[in-house]
């Protein structure tokens, strides 16, 4: 495994260790609902700096905050935002909500592509050309500026009905599900055009087997690999797009533990960043190496189920 690779592997382990241990690292408020809320320090619109001293609404201290810090109050180790936010603890809890939202997203569009993609190959004639069409439909909008206006359109829809992060958490994943099924779908249709005339694919046919034996048996798994690679690939990117549905308000409800949230809490103070350089600098470096993350190791994906690769390098 490339060295590279190991770096990604590490970066994710390290997230994926916050996200498990969020309520040690960052311990909720006892009588809190939802653990996903962001507890808020009053209502300032002026954000202070990391070090800042809990005045209202903290929540208890972990056990292992006295003996690291030496403190036996609670403070804001990366400040606070504006509106009171603590950006500490968003950046703790939206670990769990940038792996929620990648992989689901990621599972679904690979879900549609695959399904997409293998009935349009295998059946061909006008299954395919009709399939192709609405691909190519999808394939016409531009995929950020689709999401947004999918997700402005179902977030009344949804409404209320959504539950947790509220009915923008729902619709920014919908939206970007709608608009980024269509590269899988492309790329393993190629694929089973090649597979399905091979000796294995003739000779279940011969022997009467139904066609949806002989997709989900014989074709989808031989052909279904460079599909996940591009799959891993896509993680990091659907978990920016989903950040940015939530920078510009079309994420999750306000105060919900999520990176692109953060981010907007400072888009009014992005010009005075040399005075309030770590509204920004948390959480955007946060998704930055989820992100970084994600790619080395679709890297290491791509080198392990197409061998090709590492001979390129």
């Amino acid at each position: 495994m490339h060295r590279i690779s190991i770096v990604g592997f590490t970066i994710l382990a390290i997230f994926a260790l916050i996200a498990l241990a969020a309520p040690v690292l960052a311990p909720p408020l006892p009588n809190a609902r939802d653990p996903m809320k962001i507890p808020r320090d009053g209502f300032s619109t002026v954000p202070q700096p990391p070090g800042t001293v809990w005045q209202r609404n903290a929540p208890p201290l972990p056990f292992w905050w006295q003996p690291l810090t030496g403190l036996d109050h609670w403070t804001h180790p990366f400040g606070v935002a504006s509106g009171g936010w603590d950006i500490y603890y968003g950046v703790i809890w939206g670990a769990r909500t940038a792996f929620l939202t990648g992989i689901i997203i990621t599972f679904f569009t690979v879900v549609i592509g695959v399904v997409v993609g293998t009935l349009s190959a295998y059946y061909g004639g006008a299954v395919d050309m009709i399939l192709q069409r609405i691909t190519e439909v999808f394939l016409s909008f531009p995929f950020l500026m689709a999401a947004l206006t999918a997700a402005t359109i179902l977030q009344p829809v949804i409404g209320g009905k959504a539950g947790i992060g509220g009915a923008g958490l729902v619709t920014a994943g919908i939206a970007v599900i709608l608009f980024g099924w269509m590269g899988n779908a492309r790329l393993i249709r190629g694929d089973i055009l090649s597979v399905r005339e091979r000796d294995y694919v003739m000779a279940a046919r011969a022997v009467g087997a139904k066609d949806r034996q002989i997709m989900l048996r014989h074709i989808v798994p031989n052909a279904i690999f460079p599909t996940l690679v591009v799959a891993s690939l896509n993680i990091g990117a659907f978990v920016v797009t989903f950040a940015a549905l939530s920078f510009l308000g079309l994420g999750a409800e306000q105060g919900f533990a999520d990176w692109g949230q953060l981010l907007a809490f400072a888009r009014n103070w992005i010009t005075a960043l040399d005075q309030y350089w770590y509204i920004l600098l948390f959480p955007g470096l946060a998704l930055s190496l989820f992100v970084l993350g994600w790619n080395l190791v679709g890297d290491a994906v791509r080198d392990v189920l197409d061998p090709r690769s590492r001979k390129t390098r």
